[in-house]
């Protein structure tokens, strides 16, 4: 039995069938229960008028139990046309305690102990007490009219308990089917997957468990879509990436093995660069291979975060000043330090100076700032006045290799991992970093680290 809708359906059929047995069993015996009480009281009012009866008319209960006979005399034949006298499931006991009219376990002139005729019905005749009503443990014979009503109440109870499983078979059959198809959904969405058709989106039928495991599985499979995507483009950037420096290298020393060129200082300039140009793309590589494994060293110390700034601000002053852009330093308190890895920092810091740097024109500003969080976090802020970055970029700048000319420029010679890198590194500090702009108006960074 492979299938879960149907092992759902047979649990919700077998507890039906359970609910619906006991529930016509109880209800049968209270039933039944309930109408023997009624008759066996309709039998003792009955009894109890015809004794009543009886000793009014002869003034006692001399005879009265020839009135209420066991069995059929032996000297009289039997008469099938006669119905067979109703068993007596009472008997009567005079104002004496002594049996009249024997039934059950009360026989002839027996003497019933006080506290039994305590419990029994009393006989009153003129407001006397003349006799006891005693009940037996004889069940007493139903009639036909009354036999008809319990078998019909038989017949009633076990339709409704067949109506009921039906009702519940039908209903449970259903249920099973709404509960599994999210999960036939999935099971086929998971199989597209593994076709190697990885955006899938499965519709989120309810609100419940198997809803959030839907929406789990939606983004799951749009983050590994955009995820393979990301990893695809980022192949292909590194290639390209990798490929035009060596291009160059292989160029020059193609042509000056072959004579074509001298090996002259420039060129070898050129080549020393470009190798330059690819050591630190692979530096900036192997940073992020860390980061992902969550392995990047950090040697922590306190570092005063005024020196922190003055010292990245200092490393690009010369080239604020050559591209006629004001670079400041504000720091909230001198003071203020925090425990930090100070090169990973610095490096952090600069790829926000060098961006900010590089896409803010002449006359514009960059500002590095630093306060006090919350009371918890330390604030450190990269703002500019440059082109600003696009709505669309913005949430993907932090991406490797996202190709926004606001994150990266690579004919300028950067690796295009910057951001990816300074997140790694805050993030292994366990802090965040946070970015907001607007185009035309300028980029700001804000970075929080634990105090």
């Amino acid at each position: 039995m492979r299938s879960l809708s149907l092992k759902l359906t047979l649990a919700f059929l077998i507890v039906s069938l359970t609910v619906a047995g006991l529930a016509a069993v109880f209800t049968w015996q209270a039933t039944a229960r309930e109408f023997e009480t009624l008759v066996v009281d309709r039998i003792r009012d009955e009894f109890i008028e015809k004794v009543t009866g009886y000793y009014q008319d002869h003034g006692s209960w001399q005879g009265i139990a020839q009135e209420f006979p066991l069995r059929r005399p032996q000297n009289q034949p039997p008469n099938p046309n006669q119905p067979k006298p109703a068993p007596i499931i009472f008997a009567l006991a005079n104002q004496n305690g002594e049996i009249v009219v024997p039934a059950g376990e009360y026989r002839p002139r027996e003497i019933v102990a006080a506290e039994i005729l305590a419990e029994g019905t009393p006989v009153e005749v003129d407001g006397i007490v003349v006799g006891t009503v005693l009940q037996t443990g004889n069940a007493p014979e139903l009639d036909p009219v009354e036999q008809r009503y319990l078998e019909r109440s038989n017949q009633a109870l076990l339709l409704a308990a067949g109506a009921a499983t039906i009702i519940a078979l039908i209903l449970g059959a259903g249920l099973a089917r709404s509960m599994t198809r999210p999960l036939r959904e999935l099971t086929g969405a998971t199989r597209a997957m593994a076709r190697g058709d990885l955006e899938q989106e499965v519709p989120v039928r309810s609100k419940d468990e198997l809803g959030e495991l839907t929406a789990s599985f939606n983004q799951m499979s749009a983050d590994l879509a955009r995820a393979t995507e990301s990893r695809r483009q980022m192949t292909a950037d590194i290639a390209h990436d990798l490929g035009t420096p060596l291009t160059v290298i292989g160029g020059y020393l193609e042509t000056i093995e072959e004579g074509v060129l001298d090996a002259t200082p420039e060129r070898i300039a050129v080549m020393h660069t470009e190798v330059k140009h690819l050591q630190h793309l692979v530096s900036d590589l192997r940073t992020l291979s860390l980061a992902d494994a969550g392995q990047i060293p950090l040697n922590r110390r306190q570092v005063e975060v005024g020196a922190l700034l003055r010292r990245v601000a200092s490393s690009y002053q010369l080239a604020a000043e050559q591209k006629g852009v004001i670079l400041s330093v504000d720091t909230e308190s001198a003071l203020l330090s925090v425990q930090i890895d100070e090169e990973r920092m610095v490096q952090a810091l600069g790829n926000l100076v060098s961006n900010a740097l590089r896409y803010t024109p002449p006359e514009g500003t960059i500002s590095v700032q630093s306060s006090v969080f919350s009371g918890q976090w330390v604030s450190i802020i990269v703002e500019d006045t440059g082109a600003g970055i696009a709505a669309k970029d913005l949430s993907r700048i932090f991406e490797r290799f996202y190709r926004g000319d606001q994150a990266r420029n690579l004919d300028a010679g950067e690796s295009g991992l910057g951001l990816a890198i300074t997140r790694s590194i805050i993030e292994a500090h366990e802090g965040v970093i946070l970015v907001s702009s607007e185009l035309g108006l300028g980029t700001r960074f804000e970075i929080r680290l634990k105090i």
